[in-house]
């Protein structure tokens, strides 16, 4: 078997006095698209922020090709590696879209993704270049968050709902070009509430419930019904 990309290790969470997760273990394999699903207040995106270094944890809760990094800083996290596409986009308002996507390639990763290849990915974006970030569609600002996100040559991708208030046709060409991300290196981590979209492109999924892991397997092992019981907490 080959070494993880990614081992989370009991990782607690929290705000302040509030636990948002509770010994939260699971790991990512090299090429590897693990869907983690869960309701709202689950601790999904707590999760993607711990592991993006976000949220400091303890040194040996995150563990990425073999190194410690749960209390590395967010600019660290990138430059080895991670990047992460966050929840609303959060695009620089004030510059166009290819100002937002050279801004993802400052770390200066080598790597297969350059203006060229985020153009090739999305062909809207090559012809919307030169405007402003936000006079795009909803959709066309989700693949502007990815391109920037993979500018970065991350070895692992963390995707925060990226179907969140989209129409059903944008989402299913975003989640096309997933598995032609992965077949460049990257394995993906999604976070999701839309489970079925989900599910068509991992290979693994994880199910937090209350803020710890309540279901884990292959996609092709897990049934409906179980991940209904453990989303429900039924």
């Amino acid at each position: 078997m080959p070494e993880p990309l990614l081992e989370v290790r009991a990782l607690d969470a929290r705000y302040g006095d509030f636990q948002a997760l509770f010994a939260v273990s699971m790991t990512v394999a090299p090429g590897d698209i693990v869907a983690v699903i869960g309701a709202n207040g689950a601790g999904k995106s707590t999760l993607l922020n711990s592991i993006a270094g976000l949220l400091r944890s303890r040194r040996d809760a995150i563990v990425f090709e073999g190194q410690p990094i749960g209390d590395a800083a967010a600019n660290t996290v990138v430059a080895r590696g991670i990047a992460l596409v966050p929840e609303g986009r959060r695009l620089f308002p004030s510059l166009s879209v290819e100002e937002n996507l050279l801004i993802g390639g400052q770390s200066g990763r080598p790597g297969h993704w350059n203006l060229q290849r985020i153009y090739e990915l999305f062909p809207i974006l090559a012809e919307r270049r030169t405007q402003p970030s936000t006079s795009l569609s909803g959709g066309q600002q989700q693949m502007v968050a990815i391109g920037r996100a993979l500018m970065s040559n991350p070895r692992l991708l963390l995707c925060d709902e990226i179907s969140l208030g989209l129409a059903p046709i944008v989402i299913r060409d975003i989640y096309a070009s997933l598995p032609a991300i992965a077949k460049q290196g990257a394995a993906l981590m999604i976070v999701e509430q839309d489970i079925m979209q989900a599910l068509k492109v991992a290979h693994r999924v994880y199910c937090l419930q209350k803020g710890r892991v309540v279901l884990q397997g292959p996609v092709g092992a897990v049934g409906r019904d179980e991940i209904s019981a453990a989303y429900f907490g039924v």
